[in-house]
């Protein structure tokens, strides 16, 4: 369909056929990644406003732990007007499991039920069977439960190494879904066994037939500093190049605490907005567009450039057919290859949250570059070399 313009003349009206509008190929969204605040909007500040508010940041679901169930039921109603998903908990689901999932399994916006946090391994028996007596009432909506990071000591884990206190959970606890966190930025300074702790929960979870949810650190407190862009886009795009199916903030609301004095969490504990919240929205907002991307993708392969590949991660050996080159410098990459459905995707992520890094790569003509809304270019449209921006991805699209 062609646009008319017109324009007046001293002899009338002459009408003028252009050519049709360019409308940009883009990626369609067929679903939303989960995106789930935790220490989301506490128990008493459940209003339409701030669940809106919540929604609007790019947050789909929310986990608070409610007093009682009948505060559940407060929420859930908020959460329904609002397109919030809700992770239940409350004393009632340890304490009178099957009624209270009962009362609560048939809500649109009940989308699991809170077991624990960071269990020790000794723990497990009694979260087996809780897992158990909720499953045999409610096997749609799932049981969540998150577990240490890897930089948890003997004591806490109560097994010999982590690889052990994964592989033991996930042959004794039926969870539908494998959550874990890890908080890797350190004032300047990544963690160094955060990669080998996403490569052993990513492959746990391949080998269990079971999505995985990782983190991202979105409050201030410790040694731990304000969120900034670089940091918040290096840890959920290293998830989801692991393939993680689920990005979690720890924390939305900013808790009160004495010993790690959080500090600038998305809101503060009065209720405030910081700037936080801006860059979880703008990063929100760029999982949303790239969601064709990630959400349901089978990870093929995950390799490291770099002269210095980090502890428990393997060196980028081959690449696609599509892709005839490509280099890294400074501090090096993820790069990652996703199938999803019949569209094949290489996803490389900067690892390093302070520069920019140099990416040189050549590719087949009829691949495309995905950008961060979501349209596609073709790749060749670009110079052969480009700048990455500190903790950014870069993705292709090969079909």
């Amino acid at each position: 369909m062609k646009k008319l313009h017109c324009i007046l003349l001293a002899g009338g009206l002459i009408f003028l056929a252009i050519s049709p509008l360019q409308s940009k190929e883009r990626l369609k969204i067929k679903g939303e990644i989960p995106i789930l605040a935790w220490y989301g909007v506490p128990a008493d500040q459940t209003s339409v406003k701030r669940y809106r508010e919540l929604r609007e940041s790019g947050i789909t679901w929310n986990l608070t732990v409610f007093p009682d169930a009948n505060a559940v039921e407060k929420a859930l109603k908020i959460a329904r007007k609002t397109g919030i998903k809700m992770i239940v908990a409350c004393p009632e689901l340890k304490t009178n499991t099957e009624a209270t999932v009962k009362r609560f399994m048939r809500d649109p916006n009940v989308g699991a039920w809170m077991l624990r946090d960071e269990p020790c391994r000794t723990d497990f028996p009694d979260l087996s069977e809780w897992a158990k007596k909720i499953r045999e009432v409610d096997d749609y909506n799932f049981c969540y439960l998150n577990l240490f990071p890897n930089y948890a000591n003997e004591q806490q884990l109560g097994n010999k190494t982590y690889q052990e206190h994964v592989d033991q959970f996930v042959a004794e606890v039926p969870v539908q879904v494998i959550s874990f966190d890890h908080y890797p930025v350190i004032g300047d300074t990544l963690r160094a066994g955060w990669y080998d702790n996403l490569e052993i929960i990513s492959a746990a979870a391949r080998k269990a037939g079971k999505p995985f949810w990782a983190f991202a650190l979105a409050v201030a407190h410790g040694p731990y500093p304000i969120a900034t862009i670089p940091q918040l886009r290096l840890q959920v795009y290293s998830d989801l190049a692991y393939g993680a199916q689920g990005i979690q903030y720890f924390t939305y609301w900013t808790p009160v605490d004495t010993t790690w004095k959080f500090n600038h969490g998305p809101i503060m504990a009065d209720g405030k907005r910081t700037e936080v919240y801006d860059r979880i929205k703008l990063v929100n907002n760029e999982i949303r567009n790239l969601s064709p991307v990630f959400l349901g993708a089978k990870v093929i392969s995950v390799g490291h450039t770099g002269k210095n590949i980090p502890i428990g991660t393997k060196p980028l050996l081959n690449l696609p057919a599509s892709i005839k080159s490509l280099e890294t410098e400074g501090t090096g990459a993820i790069v990652s290859q996703l199938q999803n459905g019949p569209d094949s995707y290489l996803v490389i992520v900067n690892r390093d949250f302070k520069r920019p890094m140099n990416l040189k790569i050549a590719c087949d003509p009829q691949v495309k570059r995905v950008m961060k809304d979501g349209s596609l270019v073709p790749a060749n449209t670009y110079i052969g070399t480009l700048e990455v921006e500190p903790g950014d991805v870069f993705i292709l699209k090969s079909n």
